[in-house]
């Protein structure tokens, strides 16, 4: 579902990415997990095909992000850092714009703005512009647009970003109903988040993976047994746990 293939991306005299390379199966629930500045949002731009890489190249569902950019932009839904949108817009005229742009018109349109707005709890703010929301339902929003055509991939760059942890709960829950029958690719740096909904997680360090597994057989790895130990281990910076 995902190739990525000695992708490199530099800015200046930094190498934020580093030849990595990587294959996402189905099914799988992957986590970027790592420190800031460590490449977890470069690298889902690049695989988005929001930022050019430098080398490498990256495939989705086969797909070069590249050279086939608007094929490869079907079959995903992204959640970007900060989940921009047009906050003048309301929540109800964001999605129906949404569903308009990704081919979903009338009844078709509506019954996946609605499917996606009661899979993100968004009904009580559905009328109110975006920019009057809270940070928690603005994350909500971004989340009901990278669900709403049902796609293949789903790649959240912080997808519980600013919610309660009733919030947080209630969005794990709908990560771990979907994957069955999806691609999940989520960039965190909450140890919580990995041994909550993935199935398998990948750590970055100035721009590399320095590790690869089950979140249980890294855990076997650490010597205390323990992620954040393994993690602090591997990486030049604490992380929230």
């Amino acid at each position: 579902m995902l190739e990525i293939e000695s992708l490199t991306k530099r800015f200046d005299t930094v190498t934020a990415v580093d030849g990595l390379s990587l294959t996402v199966r189905p099914g799988e629930v992957l986590g970027f997990l790592g420190p800031n500045g460590a490449g977890k949002t470069t690298t889902m731009k690049m695989v988005t095909g929001y930022l050019a890489p430098d080398g490498g190249a990256a495939r989705i569902c086969g797909h070069d992000i590249v050279t086939d950019t608007i094929a490869a932009q079907k079959t995903f839904g992204y959640l970007p850092e900060g989940a921009p949108a047009y906050g003048e817009m309301t929540p109800r005229e964001f999605l129906a714009f949404i569903a308009t742009v990704r081919g979903l018109s009338g009844g078709d349109g509506r019954a996946a703005r609605d499917l996606a707005v009661g899979h993100t709890g968004l009904s009580a703010v559905m009328d109110r512009p975006i920019d009057t929301l809270s940070k928690g339902f603005r994350r909500r929003v971004g989340l009901a647009q990278a669900i709403l055509h049902d796609p293949q991939v789903l790649i959240l760059d912080e997808p519980t970003d600013g919610l309660d942890p009733n919030q947080k709960h209630a969005v794990r829950e709908l990560i771990r109903a979907i994957a069955p029958t999806k691609t999940i690719i989520i960039s965190t740096h909450l140890l919580e988040e990995v041994e909550a909904v993935c199935t398998r997680a990948v750590i970055f360090d100035r721009g590399r993976i320095v590790a690869d597994g089950t979140p249980r057989d890294l855990m076997a790895t650490s010597p205390s047994g323990k992620l954040d130990d393994l993690f602090r281990n591997l990486t030049r910076s604490d992380v929230a746990a």
